[in-house]
């Protein structure tokens, strides 16, 4: 059986790392309307390209799926105080980031109407007290359920082999959410990329869901928004919204000239050309290395306000134009049959 990976020294990110988007809500947001330029599929690599990577991503479908939460959590982003061992799930394949610590609940869940064909598991992740363990903040802070890729895979991916990464999200009913318009989930990526000083060092692009409402015939209608991090600026831009009790498909791709690409659809279908939300040398790095992708959950950590119940299902890592390795194929569709 493989041993649990090492997380001490991962997401953790120098000073320069940790200017660069440490809280979710952190970044310059581009005001929705606002005009983004057209760009060229020139070079993008549609997420879910290529052969997967042996021994990550996950279908949630064994029955005695369980994630091992390791109480008090790891908060290095506000108090540089990693708490070992660290929450660990029972195939290995997830754990506890050193960084922002652990969502409180990871557990299996079924998947909900409109997943995948033939999904019978996904998971739902929650927090509570997502600041430093004993001490509330007051403040919207976030946990980390993070799939070590060079734990699992045995070492980290080059992005001349354009890794690529997807997953399908589940967008719960509005009256499960927490009572909070602002970010409340994030799927992100472990990059290590060239500084504008020519230095190399760690970084963090994805997509983030903003909770969202506007009036619709009078009434309430709540809905969220896709953000994305973001642009040569730093930026977070605004992506597409999703209603409420849907599924969405998220994904991202980094190809070999240092860019990240970003994606997402409604529903579960795979991606496409057309799903193409915009590709950026993000904060005007330059990729070279893939370490991780891993998942956010925000909530306003004051003891009361436990997080949205965020449910993913299927995430799955591939790499475009590796060598070659020995993995399965990209399915043909999206189907567990």
């Amino acid at each position: 059986m493989s041993s649990p990976v090492s997380r001490r020294h991962f997401l953790l990110g120098s000073a320069a790392a940790l200017a660069v988007g440490q809280l979710a809500n952190a970044e310059p947001k581009v005001p929705v309307g606002t005009p983004l330029p057209k760009q060229s599929l020139k070079g993008v690599v549609v997420p879910g390209t290529g052969s997967r990577v042996p021994r990550t991503g996950d279908d949630f479908e064994a029955d005695d799926w369980i994630y091992y939460p390791q109480h008090p959590k790891s908060s290095y982003n506000i108090d540089e105080n990693i708490r070992a061992p660290g929450g660990v799930s029972k195939n290995y394949l997830w754990v506890e980031a050193a960084k922002r610590g652990t969502p409180d609940i990871v557990k299996r869940v079924p998947t909900p109407k409109g997943g995948i064909e033939g999904s019978k598991g996904s998971i739902m992740m929650q927090t509570l007290y997502s600041g430093v363990p004993g001490r509330l903040s007051g403040a919207d802070q976030q946990d980390d359920l993070l799939q070590d890729v060079k734990g699992r895979f045995g070492s980290e991916i080059p992005v001349s082999w354009t890794p690529n990464v997807v997953v399908r999200v589940y967008v719960p009913a509005a009256e499960k959410w927490e009572m909070r318009y602002a970010y409340t989930f994030g799927f992100r990526a472990g990059l290590m990329g060239h500084t504008p000083k020519g230095k190399s060092d760690e970084y963090w692009p994805g997509i983030f869901l903003e909770q969202q409402f506007d009036l619709k015939n009078s009434e309430k209608h709540s809905f969220v928004r896709a953000r994305i991090r973001g642009d040569e600026w730093g930026r977070d831009l605004p992506g597409p919204t999703y209603e409420c009790e849907t599924w969405i498909t998220m994904g991202m791709s980094f190809t070999p000239d240092g860019r990240c690409h970003f994606f997402s659809r409604a529903g579960v279908d795979n991606l496409t050309e057309a799903d193409h939300l915009g590709s950026w040398y993000s904060y005007n790095w330059r990729a070279h290395t893939f370490m991780a992708y891993f998942f956010n959950v925000m909530n306003m950590d004051d003891g009361r306000s436990l997080s949205t119940p965020w449910i993913i299902d299927d995430p799955m890592l591939y790499v475009a134009s590796a060598p070659q390795l020995r993995s399965a194929q990209t399915p043909p569709a999206a189907s567990k049959r």
